[in-house]
């Protein structure tokens, strides 16, 4: 057992506990770059770990009714389907490059996300909780349903190649696109994430990418540490710990996307943050779209009740 790694987990454990963010984000990076871990065995072996910390945390968020199932269900309609693929694309690329080779474009992928995934956590801690009204719970409509799925799928296919962002990525939109209040995103994020992440450490377990040793002793201080987080996590002041993430994750993505290719990083966050932007986008474009035919369906009525002829 290695003391340093059991004391990791633990920490990164109360964080998730605490604001449901920073698992993989956090993990991956200090697997490759503290402990040496190669970049497809630290993926691997942190989607296993995360997906069992996220199970406990699902039983406890499910006991408090803080869990919009819904919304679960058709976000895995699309995430868990597109992680499954994430790994697929990582088994095949294998046998086609060189090992040198891959771990250069995993740093880059793995960088370029947490660059985004830091930026999105610092908008969320700085401006989104200032700009949202959120609501307790709502009805899933046709739109919400298609938005799920394509939230879903794109981000279950970045967490499936890099485990980075179930936490982060997802709580923000499940915040801006459904408007949804604080404790109801953790617990339908931690949920999802459950379902996701298992589905895609099954993936890698068959793909030979998880270290169960090294996942053993992450368990050891990460299952406490979730179930001690959860507990503090009306007490912890929510605002400091993403703004601390974000610039950490900022960090740590600057730090991994030095030792990857440097013509592929750039590319992997700039298709991220595109995608992150449309999905943003998309729900305010599609109300305003709904308002304007309201206004001329109303338009059309009221011109329509004047030229009726008097009785």
């Amino acid at each position: 057992m290695d003391p340093a790694i059991v004391l990791f987990g633990f920490g990164i454990g109360a964080l998730v506990g605490m604001t449901g963010m920073g698992g993989g984000s956090l993990m991956t990076p200090l697997l490759i770059l503290i402990f040496g871990t190669n970049p497809s065995t630290a993926i691997g072996t942190d989607i296993f770990y995360s997906a069992i910390t996220k199970i406990v945390g699902s039983w406890r968020h499910l006991k408090m009714r803080t869990v919009n199932m819904e919304l679960v269900r058709w976000l895995a309609y699309g995430s868990v389907p597109a992680a499954i693929a994430g790994v697929a694309l990582i088994a095949v690329v294998k046998q086609h490059v060189s090992e040198q080779r891959m771990d250069e474009l995993l740093y880059a992928v793995l960088g370029g996300t947490l660059l985004m995934v830091g930026v999105v956590t610092l908008l969320r801690a700085l401006i989104l909780r200032n700009l949202i009204d959120e609501r307790e719970t709502f009805e899933v409509e046709a739109r919400h349903k298609a938005a799920a799925v394509v939230i879903g799928a794109t981000t279950g296919f970045v967490i499936g190649i890099t485990s980075a962002g179930s936490g982060t990525v997802i709580a923000i939109l499940l915040i801006a696109v459904y408007r949804l209040a604080p404790k109801k995103v953790v617990g339908t994020d931690i949920v999802h994430a459950a379902v996701l992440l298992s589905a895609a450490a099954i993936a890698h377990w068959v793909g030979g990418n998880i270290d169960f040793g090294l996942a053993a002793n992450i368990l050891v201080g990460s299952i406490p540490g979730v179930i001690i987080g959860a507990a503090l996590s009306d007490r912890a002041p929510q605002g400091f710990i993403r703004t601390a993430l974000g610039v950490v994750l900022v960090g740590s993505g600057v730090v991994t996307v030095l030792k990857g290719d440097p013509t592929v990083w750039p590319i992997a966050a700039g298709v991220a943050a595109i995608g992150l932007a449309g999905i943003l986008y998309a729900p305010h474009w599609l109300n305003r779209r709904r308002l304007r035919q309201d206004e001329q369906e109303a338009a059309r009525n009221a011109a329509a009740g004047q030229t009726l002829p008097a009785d």
